[in-house]
């Protein structure tokens, strides 16, 4: 009833229409239910947080579907814990919590909703000179990997613009994604990930600012040695000869803030070695890469017009000012002809969904 109230569509009208609400009450109340335990998790990007954001980002799709176009979680979970309350009052006892998760998790995702139909109606000038009518699969996983955007959107934006979807090309990379990213899950450490999350993933895409900015300020002798990562730090080691001056190291942190607040977008693309070469990505060309890598851009046009370019397993921002303030609180010798510098950051945007 309350779906019924908030979409202006009446059950048993429509077969689609009606597994979209079925879809949005299961979906819902699960969610309820996941936040609103004595000991119930919140989104996140990995284990059981992961799974609520799929419930969560797939409830609210259905929602958009039946026209619902403010966020309206929160609504339906009222009716959740109002129902419930009875036998487990710990979800009246926890609503507020409830109500505040669900509606800051539908907020990002509209968010993400927003930017990949944004980037798709960029490329449509482009689609439309394919006599085929048919969007790659690789366009397709670009929009999901980048920009969140489920398949199943591409799929309907496409429709409606007369548009197929190479769905098989579209696993076939989700097929090679998986594989260039199992160097990372393999081993985070050697990638100076302690741990993952969405803290030490800013860390990690700040290490890309820094390296890029050291190289402008102190010339192309500068290249990683290595770095460590967790949740409080960052350090990063590379190679120079001498100290640095205050006057470089401010430099060098003007560059990266000033980045950070240009919200630069972060993109990836999975190419051969060779390629990622030729387009100028820095690399620890004395690992073992495998056929194709993954080449992470930072800038405006990752073709012409960006900052950083590197081979990298991830993970990643998705566009700079998720990032937040970023300070140099040291740097030293680490060896003979490496350097060190231990930074923080601090603020940031929340990181989209994944």
């Amino acid at each position: 009833a309350k779906i019924e109230e908030l979409s202006s569509y009446k059950y048993g009208s429509d077969e689609e229409k009606d597994k979209s609400v079925r879809i949005i009450a299961d979906h819902a109340r699960a969610s309820v239910f996941i936040i609103g335990d004595v000991r119930g998790v919140s989104p996140d990007r990995v284990g059981a947080g992961y799974v609520l954001r799929r419930l969560i980002r797939r409830a609210v799709r259905h929602g958009m579907k039946l026209g619902i176009e403010k966020a309206f979680l929160a609504e339906i979970a009222d009716v959740v814990i109002e129902n419930f309350k009875c036998a487990y009052p710990e979800l009246e006892q926890n609503g507020e919590k409830v109500r505040k998760e669900l509606t800051a998790e539908e907020e990002k995702f509209r968010v993400t909703l927003k930017n990949g139909e944004a980037e798709f109606q960029k490329l449509l000038p482009n689609l439309m000179k394919n006599p085929k009518k048919e969007i790659s699969g690789k366009v397709a996983f670009r929009l999901y990997d980048t920009f969140g955007f489920p398949l199943e959107l591409t799929q309907e934006l496409g429709a409606e613009n007369g548009f197929t979807v190479d769905v098989e090309g579209f696993k076939e990379a989700e097929r090679k994604h998986q594989e260039a990213s199992k160097s990372l899950d393999a081993g985070k450490a050697k990638g100076g990930l302690a741990e993952q999350s969405d803290t030490t993933t800013k860390y990690h895409t700040a290490t890309h600012l820094l390296q890029q900015a050291l190289v402008n300020v102190l010339g192309d002798q500068v290249a990683q040695k290595g770095s460590n990562i967790n949740n409080e730090r960052m350090r990063f080691d590379f190679t120079f000869e001498r100290p640095m001056t205050k006057e470089e190291i401010q430099k060098v942190e003007d560059i990266v803030n000033e980045k950070i607040k240009e919200d630069l977008p972060v993109t990836m693309e999975i190419m051969s070695l060779e390629a990622a070469k030729a387009e100028g990505a820095r690399a620890l060309f004395t690992n073992k890469y495998g056929e194709d890598v993954k080449v992470y851009t930072i800038g405006k046009d990752p073709k012409k017009d960006w900052f950083s370019k590197e081979v990298c397993g991830g993970p990643h921002v998705q566009h700079t000012a998720q990032i937040g303030d970023f300070k140099i609180q040291k740097e030293q010798s680490s060896s003979a002809g490496v350097r060190r510098i231990r930074a923080v950051i601090s603020g940031g945007l929340p990181l989209d969904p994944q």
